[in-house]
């Protein structure tokens, strides 16, 4: 797998990978808002300092996140793997990449908010290091959303 940092001439690549991913969500109690982004806000975003990685297999994309870094911590989210390729590891690879990105950067912590009714998400992170740090909740038209915040330290 090969991965690369994205920039503002990728967005539509990140764009359809996230679509792909989080489309699963749809018909969610609480749709993920990811569902509501397009091409120009995530070129915004990432001309106001976000950041993404692509992956790669066989010059194919499989995954990608999206983050944003400060000179302590490196917070992501929108991780995202298509669904054909799901279960293969890669999820994981992009992590560790990620991490290898923030030591190159001196950035000592990474961090990550999840659905707390997202268990196997959980599980991933938790099972490369990732403890809970704290627990809140998302105001949605129809309730409120538990969600867990997850760091890393590096």
């Amino acid at each position: 797998m090969e991965i690369k940092v994205a920039n503002e001439h990728d967005v539509s690549i990140i764009h359809q990978i996230m679509m792909k991913a989080f489309m699963r969500y749809k018909d969610d109690e609480y749709p993920s808002s990811a569902l509501e982004e397009g091409i120009d806000s995530i070129r915004e975003a990432m001309l106001n300092g976000e950041q993404a990685l692509i992956s790669y297999v066989d010059e194919k994309t499989v995954g990608m996140v999206r983050f944003r870094q400060t000179v302590k911590e490196i917070y992501f989210y929108r991780l995202a793997v298509i669904p054909t390729e799901q279960g293969k590891g890669y999820a994981k690879k992009i992590l560790a990449y990620l991490e290898n990105y923030a030591r190159k950067n001196d950035v000592k912590i990474i961090c990550c908010d999840v659905r707390k009714s997202e268990k196997s998400n959980m599980n991933l992170y938790r099972s490369i290091g990732f403890e809970v740090s704290g627990e809140s909740y998302v105001e949605k038209e129809n309730g409120k959303l538990q969600i867990v915040s997850m760091r890393k330290h590096l």
